[in-house]
């Protein structure tokens, strides 16, 4: 019984590191040489490599980036997000102005700019968040900006700074149901995420927000359901939902569970259900991919619900 055992386990395993076909990427191609090298020139990190997002080749041969400012070594560790933790670097004074060329020689139309969490700063970081908005408003006027901070630790005046910045969209992601948060996402909080949308919405009402879940962590279909709900229930206009993939196999949880695209048409259909402004949803689907798609179907239904 034991063996019989072990070796269903290792079958699984190792069925479960075969990719399903439906997880398979194109080769680099279009502007990737170019985008690679105007984030390289631009000397600011970027979520798309430090992330190992798999849209990276698809993103950058389109010209997108989504940068990653405050340097790549983060505060917290996640077990399952690739980026660095390590003691971080002091900010760069120069870093929103380098940010905002890269942008402008994008020629971007919406920009995402995520960051490392800083909990070592007196602001978190949030203080260099409204400097990089501003900026990249004052070079590229009609590029809309999309922020995705850490937490702030659900700091009023933290998410105040970056919201009168200007931003015209704030995303912060929820990342995966209540009950795998505190081992998978040890230095996060599933009701403090809550929060942080609760606190947009009391100081920007008409600033809109957004929050993302990973799927395939081993939650059931009624917790994400739960979770959906307690995004809209906070105020979140916006939702992505996307496969998560094991970074390394070591230091980082394995994948439970690969969802077929159509489970992830029913997650969708349950939130658009729920109200939300725009729903993304999909094996690829992460906060950036296609953001300036999702940004302006959310924009186009908020003037439909208030005409």
């Amino acid at each position: 019984m034991q063996l019989t055992v072990l070796t269903s386990r290792r079958a699984n395993d190792r069925s479960l590191r075969r990719l399903p076909s439906w997880l398979k990427r194109p080769l680099p191609s279009g502007d990737f040489k170019r985008t690679r090298g105007i984030v390289a020139r631009s000397g600011v990190a970027t979520v798309c490599e430090q992330a190992r997002c798999p849209n990276l080749s698809e993103c950058w041969s389109k010209r997108h980036a989504t940068f990653m400012i405050l340097g790549a070594k983060c505060t917290r560790r996640c077990h399952y997000c690739a980026v660095t933790t390590a003691p971080p670097d002091p900010p760069e004074s120069d870093e929103p102005k380098r940010l905002a060329e890269a942008v402008a020689a994008l020629s971007l139309r919406h920009v995402v700019i995520t960051a490392v969490a800083r909990d070592d700063l007196a602001d978190e970081g949030a203080g260099h968040f409204a400097r990089c908005v501003r900026t990249i408003h004052e070079r590229s006027p009609g590029t809309t900006v999309e922020v995705l901070p850490a937490d702030f630790h659900a700091r009023p005046d933290c998410i105040k700074t970056v919201c009168a910045a200007g931003p015209e969209l704030f995303n912060h992601n929820l990342e995966m149901v209540q009950r795998l948060t505190p081992k998978i996402r040890p230095h996060g909080d599933y009701h403090r995420s809550l929060e942080v949308i609760r606190i947009v919405k009391r100081i920007a009402p008409d600033l809109i927000t957004k929050s993302g879940l990973m799927v395939g962590l081993g939650e059931t279909t009624a917790e994400l359901r739960t979770a959906i709900d307690d995004l809209r229930g906070a105020g979140c206009d916006v939702l992505t939902i996307g496969q998560y993939l094991q970074p390394t196999r070591q230091g980082h949880v394995p994948v439970q569970k690969y969802y077929a695209p159509s489970e992830f048409d029913e997650l969708a259909a349950y939130a658009k259900e729920a109200g939300f402004l725009s729903v993304a949803a999909g094996p690829f689907v992460r906060s950036s991919y296609n953001a300036a798609d999702v940004f302006d179907e959310s924009r186009r239904r908020l003037a439909e619900r208030s005409a």
